[in-house]
């Protein structure tokens, strides 16, 4: 946008195909070549942190006003003044009515398959802690000054939440990922394309981090060099806390973004707080390490996690899964991957 001056849609397009190519060459190294994917992503932190830093001088780049709207924009204010943003309104309405709707299909899904489905009240709870988050951030973020409610970068997010979730758990590709996860080889053997898998899950997350740098890029109004440090920590500390298994073949896409939510509350909680930055990461390291400690010993009693246990009702109510061999719930047999 600053040297080439291409409009900004489509310099948008163009950094999500540059991480597209990225994710081909981390994907490659993963899947084609059998570097361990810790390595080839240790590597490629080094090598594409210096290489931005490289092609832009290491200096700070603006962003034109447009391109501001992924990251720092919010809905805009259309119908009756009514004291809140409508869009917003209407938003947390349907969220809450999906909801409901899921719960009351996994629970259909349960009577189906022939067996009894989680106690009444317990829906009634899980509904009502759900429900009554989704109103409290509705109103909070409708009720806003003229001008602010729910962020464009909340709407993306949203859209990718729904995407994501829908192909990890109804696609045959989302289910040959967690298979891999839970035991590449033994996916190998029931059909799975295990070279495709790796190799579309680093290019996919390449283009997620291509989007992610973009919304920051836009929310900062510039470009600058020391953009992203140490935002590789709080993204493992995310999905561990969100209930992914180490040993993989576990963790939804909701939870991880529960896990994320939590990470963002301490660090703008402690900085608002006057909290010195040696304290935060002292906290941030406890509050990760007695997580995962916390979800390990569920698991080692046959339980899930906490926010698992919220935010995956499908879980409680027998739809199948894939665990770990030799965990503790390997008795739950995956779906055919063949």
């Amino acid at each position: 946008m600053q040297d080439f001056h291409l409009p900004w849609p489509l310099a948008i397009v163009f950094g999500l195909l540059v991480g597209a190519v990225i994710g081909a060459w981390q994907g490659f190294w993963v899947a084609y070549v059998g570097v361990p994917a810790f390595i080839v992503t240790l590597a490629g932190m080094l090598l594409f942190r210096g290489g931005n830093q490289f092609i832009g001088n290491a200096d700070t780049v603006p962003v034109p006003e447009g391109f501001r709207t992924i990251g720092a924009g919010y809905l805009p204010e259309v119908g009756p003044d009514t004291g809140y943003n409508n869009l917003t309104l209407l938003l947390g309405l349907v969220a809450c009515v999906a909801v409901v709707w899921r719960e009351w299909s996994a629970r259909r899904t349960r009577r189906e398959m022939g067996a009894r489905p989680a106690p009444l009240w317990l829906s009634g709870v899980r509904l009502a802690v759900m429900a009554g988050v989704i109103v409290f951030a509705t109103l909070r973020f409708a009720g806003g000054r003229v001008g602010t409610s729910l962020p464009v970068s909340g709407i993306i997010l949203g859209v990718l939440v729904l995407a994501y979730s829908f192909y990890t758990r109804n696609a045959v590709g989302g289910r040959h990922i967690y298979a891999v996860g839970g035991n590449a080889r033994a996916a190998e053997l029931s059909g799975v394309k295990l070279k495709r898998v790796n190799f579309f899950v680093m290019m996919n997350m390449s283009v997620l981090a291509a989007l992610a740098g973009m919304i920051f890029v836009a929310r900062s109004a510039a470009s600058g060099p020391q953009d992203g440090l140490s935002w590789e920590l709080d993204a493992i500390a995310a999905v561990f806390i969100g209930g992914a298994a180490v040993s993989g073949g576990l963790g939804t896409i909701s939870s991880s973004i529960v896990g994320g939510l939590v990470m963002a509350l301490l660090n703008n909680g402690l900085q608002l707080m006057g909290v010195g930055v040696d304290l935060v990461q002292i906290i941030k390291g406890m509050v990760l390490l007695l997580a995962v400690a916390l979800d390990v010993y569920n698991k080692s009693q046959g339980r899930f996690s906490v926010i698992e246990s919220i935010t995956r009702p499908f879980h409680r109510e027998g739809l199948p899964r894939i665990a770990a061999p030799g965990s503790p719930r390997d008795t739950d047999k995956a779906p055919a991957v063949g």
